[in-house]
């Protein structure tokens, strides 16, 4: 994710309206004022992310992935289905990012729905599964501790 560049000439207040916007996809409000802010001051920002999940939370996205490229689905959302690539390609994560897959525990109840009965399973599955949703939920805890 490229924190956006300042354009020459740009004012402060313009550039923030450009620049907030777009990281507020991936960071919280005050996070990505704070990043904007230091990057139009031409302060070189390094954004932490995060790919240290559990194998198994690749593996469940990998499996809800091929389900839905082999069997068509109508379930889950774009977020969802981004959450999934992320993990099947390993690539790393944002705090925000992290916070949302940590939010989907509340769906545990519906992780043993068989893909072909329903979207239960298939987006728990998605998401992680437990592997991902435990290990997103213990990481939070660790980044906020710091």
């Amino acid at each position: 994710m490229p924190i956006p560049k300042k354009k020459a000439g740009e004012k402060q207040k313009d550039f923030m309206m450009r620049c907030v916007p777009q990281l507020m996809q991936y960071h919280e409000k005050s996070q990505a004022i704070a990043i904007c802010y230091k990057s139009f001051q031409g302060e070189e920002v390094e954004l932490e992310t995060y790919n240290d999940y559990p194998k198994g939370a690749r593996n469940n996205a990998k499996k809800a992935i091929e389900f839905k490229e082999k069997n068509g689905s109508s379930c889950g959302t774009q977020v969802g289905w981004t959450r999934a690539r992320q993990l099947a390609n390993g690539e790393k994560l944002t705090r925000k990012t992290i916070a949302r897959m940590a939010s989907f525990k509340r769906h545990q109840q519906h992780k043993d729905v068989p893909y072909t009965e329903g979207c239960g399973g298939l987006m728990w599955d998605a998401w992680g599964g437990s592997a991902g949703v435990n290990w997103a939920i213990n990481k939070l805890k660790q980044i906020d501790k710091k």
